[in-house]
């Protein structure tokens, strides 16, 4: 089959590689759509470790399912499919407990981290066991389908950091695709009042599309002041009630500690750095609950219920949707951060 190899740090060809086989309780699915997250990006270069050669890379995907092992009941031949990125043993106390994200056996589709390679979706086929794939309805683009993945991300970060209706204000730091996400199930939970940090100007402009009520500059000096004056309008004290971070560098953090209301939550979901300074001081005199959110357990059917009825709307994260056999070049352009690219999707 045809696929798009990482074959060394920075380098990705399109070359064939071996179909992979079907095991008794693995479903093949044909790839229809998937899309080039912001950690392929970051991992292309070996830099985070995650992504070594050589590797099919992707993991926010969806398709057809193209063939089914012996020992599977619940899913059909050639039903239309999203794919969960997390590859759990479904044995474990955290996977029978629902958190099948925090499986010590746990892999990532796309993920090559030394400890093990798991061939991803920039491909025309992947193999997942059963319990990785969920149907859905016809109403769902390919497309659409593929950035379910990231909104799951998105709700449960949200779901740990206990938004809802009664949230006076949230704050999402940084407005990459998961950030995007993050606003727009916020709105979607009925939180009126949601303010988006990044230094992109654009970007900002895009996360009013989905639900961002205010935009602040991540350059400015000051922007932490400016969000706790702006929370002191919703009744939220002395900041905001929820913030949730979504880049992982130590100054997207410490704007983060630095704009939430004493008490509340911060939520930590992006991880481009694996060391950050920290405020200990701010976080313990200020009583923030600091969460770490990895992944997603069981969010798919929410999600999926969320797009199909429309409460929110995935396609305002497309930039551009492009064969897989131009993967190389669209990798190019995102790591150059070319103007107006968010999220590329790739089709094999």
């Amino acid at each position: 089959m045809k696929a798009l190899l990482l074959t060394a740090p920075g380098t990705l060809t399109m070359t064939d590689v071996d179909t992979p086989p079907c095991g008794d309780f693995d479903v093949v699915v044909r790839v229809a759509a998937c899309g080039i997250c912001g950690s392929d990006i970051h991992g292309l270069d070996g830099s985070t470790g995650r992504r070594i050669p050589p590797l099919v890379m992707g993991h926010e995907a969806a398709g057809t399912v193209a063939q089914i092992g012996s020992q599977v009941r619940d899913i059909k031949k050639g039903a239309r499919v999203a794919l969960d990125s997390t590859i759990a043993c479904g044995a474990c106390n955290d996977c029978s407990s629902g958190r099948e994200n925090l499986c010590m056996s746990r892999q990532v589709l796309g993920v090559s981290c030394g400890t093990y390679r798991r061939h991803g979706c920039f491909a025309e086929y992947v193999v997942v066991p059963q319990h990785a794939v969920y149907v859905i309805p016809d109403s769902l683009t390919f497309v659409q389908a593929s950035l379910l993945e990231p909104l799951t991300i998105a709700l449960h970060a949200l779901r740990l950091g206990g938004s809802g209706a009664h949230t006076n204000s949230a704050v999402v730091v940084g407005c990459g695709t998961i950030g995007l996400t993050l606003i727009s199930a916020l709105a979607a939970k009925g939180c009126r009042a949601i303010a988006a940090i990044d230094i992109d100007a654009s970007r900002l402009a895009t996360a009013k599309k989905h639900g961002a009520t205010i935009g602040f500059s991540g350059n400015d000096s000051d922007v932490a002041a400016g969000v706790v004056d702006w929370a002191k309008q919703h009744g939220s004290g002395d900041g905001a009630d929820l913030v949730v971070e979504a880049v992982g560098t130590t100054a997207a953090v410490q704007i983060a500690i630095d704009s939430a209301a004493r008490g509340a939550t911060v939520v930590l979901v992006g991880n481009v750095s694996p060391r950050i300074e920290f405020a200990l001081q701010t976080v313990v005199t200020r009583q923030l609950r600091i969460l770490g959110s990895c992944s997603s357990a069981g969010c798919y059917p929410e999600a999926i219920e969320l797009v199909a009825s429309g409460r929110v709307d995935l396609d305002h994260l497309v930039s551009r949707v492009a064969p897989l056999s131009e993967g190389a070049e669209w990798f190019r352009r995102l790591v150059q951060r070319e103007d107006g690219l968010v999220k590329v999707v790739l089709e094999p």
